[in-house]
């Protein structure tokens, strides 16, 4: 008889499973708290509950002003927020909340606009016209957003542009009591004028937290780099006067300084400077009328007024006519109308005053007078981005005493030129309204949050040339590989270094002819038999005179639209360097490319141009002795160049290749394209002493270009610091492993 055991193993199979169901139940418990934890975070992050947020459209808010809400702002609400002096774009700014929705630029929500009362019904701080024009600004731009959800910064809708007429306590507290305040992170502010009496502090003196402040007059010391932006010193008051473009030889005054409240000093250092002749335009120092000449003034224009009120004068003119002393200067007794001299001069200091910026920047700018800085720590309008070395002077406070004595002997006119053009082409992008100023401020954020779509500082600050033309050959922006270039070789009688030159051309891949322009008339060309040595096709012409044009006449046995321009002596270029020569023009092809390279640079004793022919990392010109042009340069050179031009070129026999580097630059706006860093170019059985290298030849090329620069009007040369070199030029690798091995050393 067999007895019988239970079996427990039922039993214990499911007891595990109720604890491992237990297990399970229990995790997704833990689950769903952290996942409801981290909502209420989140939430809390992003302040308010955003679907209790009533919706305003800010635009219909713009056009009816009826639709502004009363928001009564009591002391014991809110908290402001500490100003953080030490911000930075990585300690003060969220990066995430931009583009979570796929967006690949900023997004800025506007506040509701609202009419923020204190306690006693008082509006704290009215909403100006300039304020409005920024809040318009903003929603115009592709920036906008109405969904506070999508928005990357927050633009709140109060009035801090002028401190003057700021309640800076009940202001801070209106900023502390919106919805997404958050500490101030991601919202930013506007300031056109920071600071009160009798300190000035070059910022806003508001309690912000962490917010943004795009403001005015910032000092090195206060001004938050990479995280606020440095504005103007707005002046709305002549926004009527239209902008003035009088050239230099229309502004009889050198320079002046208008500023109502210069320091003592700076006043005194100017006035030390002043020339003893009133008649002389050398430095006009002026400053605040007297009220005994003001009222003289204002008398003269009542009874003025008062004849003319006869006639039908509208109301609009009866507002013009109204009285400003802002609107006068004086040198003593002598009155001038402001802001008409600063469009008669040529130069206008900007120092510091009580504050340390001052409108007479902004006036300057839009009358076209070229701003003298002298304010050591002032933080310059967007000088994130804008290169004020090219729009203005800069001198260091302890120059002032020798202002005028600098400038005449570092500045000439044509100088001052160059720079009040740039002056007029930076006012019209970014400083001619409010507006202007605001979509500058949200692109210099943009590019901020979003590095990749950052523009280089070039395309901020390079202007439009006079003549330009995007692309001039009206070509794709690379050339086609295929068709090759043709090499046009200028020669005379040199028939031992011409054979070189063509047997360094055979071995050139994408040569695909040689056209040799013999320009003696008194020997008979070669035979083309005795020239041509391969497959490689040689066509001789013969043109009736001996001029050195005849280099960039547009023959029609030039089949490529590349031409490699090639003197007759350049015989030790290696194929290597010609093959990557022509690979660098197809990619600009609007540009000479090509290996020696020259500068000129201005002389400011004798207010002139001189052709530089030393090695160094500035080029301007590359000359066509060696050099890779579109053959589009050829009709323009011959049917477009000045006559004046050609005859002196032809008359000289000499400076054909600065006439052609003047010619493209003029036409493009774009500096030439030097290749590799070869220094020598001449044959070596050439003398040491030869034309290139005397005195007398540097001269003559130093006459031909202000001689061209006169006939142009101007100086189209760009000066620029690049060349290009093929890949792995430089490294330490085996020959085998570069493309381009036959490359020229120093």
């Amino acid at each position: 008889m067999v007895a019988y055991k239970p079996n427990n193993t039922v039993g214990t199979v499911r007891r595990f499973q109720n604890i491992f169901v237990s297990l399970l139940l229990v995790v997704a418990a833990l689950t769903i708290a952290a996942g409801l934890a981290i909502l209420i975070i989140q939430g809390l992050k992003q302040g308010p509950d955003n679907n209790a947020m009533e919706y305003v459209d800010v635009r219909e808010q713009l056009h009816h002003p009826s639709q502004w809400r009363d928001v009564v702002v009591r002391l014991a609400d809110t908290v402001p927020s500490p100003s953080q002096h030490s911000c930075h774009h990585y300690s003060c700014f969220d990066v995430y909340r931009c583009g979570r929705t796929h967006h690949t630029h900023i997004t800025v929500y506007v506040y509701p606009i609202t009419r923020n009362l204190d306690e006693e019904g008082v509006e704290i701080n009215p909403i100006s016209r300039e304020f409005l024009e920024i809040i318009e600004a903003v929603v115009d731009s592709r920036y906008y957003t109405s969904d506070p959800r999508d928005a990357c910064i927050f633009l709140p809708t109060i009035d801090t542009l002028n401190e003057n007429n700021l309640r800076t306590d009940m202001i801070a507290r209106s900023l502390a009591a919106l919805p997404y305040w958050n500490e101030g992170e991601n919202h930013l502010l506007f300031n056109f004028l920071s600071g009160r009496a009798p300190n000035f502090t070059p910022r806003l003196g508001v309690a912000r937290g962490k917010a943004i402040v795009a403001g005015a007059g910032y000092s090195s010391h206060t001004f938050r780099r990479n995280f606020d932006v440095s504005l103007p010193v707005y002046n709305p008051a002549y926004n009527n006067r239209p902008v003035t473009n009088n050239t230099v030889s229309e502004r009889p005054w050198f320079l002046v300084s208008s500023q109502v409240n210069l320091h003592r000093e700076y006043y005194e250092e100017l006035l030390a400077q002043v020339p003893s002749d009133p008649q002389q335009k050398d430095l006009l120092l002026l400053h605040l009328c007297s009220d005994a000449v003001l009222q003289r003034l204002q008398q003269q224009q009542q009874q003025k007024h008062s004849a003319e009120d006869g006639s039908n004068t509208s109301a609009a003119d009866k507002q013009q006519k109204t009285f400003s002393k802002l609107a006068y200067r004086c040198r003593g007794e002598e009155v001038f109308n402001y802001p008409e001299i600063l469009e008669m001069s040529q130069l206008c200091v900007v120092s510091r005053g009580g504050r340390l910026g001052q409108p007479v920047l902004y006036d300057a700018l839009r009358a076209g007078c070229v701003p003298v800085i002298v304010a050591d720590t002032l933080v310059l309008p967007f000088q994130q981005v804008l290169d004020w070395r090219v729009a203005s002077v800069q001198l260091y406070e302890d120059d002032l005493p020798e202002a005028l004595h600098i400038l005449q002997r570092d500045v000439s006119s044509d100088r001052v030129e160059e720079l009040q053009q740039q002056v007029h082409w930076l006012f019209q992008q970014h400083f001619s309204s409010v507006a202007a100023l605001t979509k500058t401020t949200l692109d210099v954020l943009n590019e901020r949050v979003f590095p990749i779509q950052r523009r280089s500082l070039r395309h901020w600050n390079t202007r439009p040339a006079d003549r330009t033309v995007e692309n001039p050959l009206f070509l794709p922006i690379t050339a086609p590989r295929e068709e090759g270039f043709t090499a046009v070789v200028l020669t005379y009688d040199r028939l031992d270094s011409l054979m070189q030159v063509i047997q360094t051309l055979t071995r050139v891949p994408s040569c695909v002819k040689v056209l040799v322009v013999w320009n003696n008339q008194k020997k008979e060309p070669p035979a083309v038999s005795t020239l041509s040595a391969s497959s490689l096709s040689v066509v001789v012409v013969r043109p009736p005179d001996n001029l050195l044009s005849n280099r960039f006449f547009p023959y029609h046995e030039i089949d490529t639209q590349a031409i490699l321009a090639l003197d007759d002596d350049i015989n030790m270029m290696t194929p290597d360097e010609l093959e990557f020569g022509y690979q660098v023009w197809r990619e600009f092809p609007d540009r000479i490319v090509g290996f020696p390279s020259r500068n000129v640079v201005w002389n400011n004793s004798t207010s002139t141009w001189k052709y530089d022919s030393e090695w160094t990392n500035e080029v301007s010109m590359v000359l066509t002795g060696v050099a890779f042009y579109h053959k589009y340069w050829n009709y323009v050179y011959t049917t477009e160049m000045a006559p004046h031009i050609k005859d002196w070129v032809d008359d000289h026999m000499n400076c054909e290749d600065i006439a052609i580097n003047f010619l493209v630059a003029n036409s493009t706006g774009k500096a030439p394209i030097k290749v590799t860093p070869r220094k020598k170019f001449k044959c070596g059985s050439c003398s040491a002493g030869d034309l290139s290298a005397t005195e007398a030849h540097m001269l003559e090329r130093s006459e031909c270009v202000n001689h061209f620069s006169k006939v142009f009007g101007k100086m189209p040369l760009n000066t620029v610091e690049f060349r290009a070199d093929p890949l792995l030029y430089l490294d330490d690798f085996p020959s085998k492993l570069k493309l381009y091995k036959e490359m020229g050393s120093l």
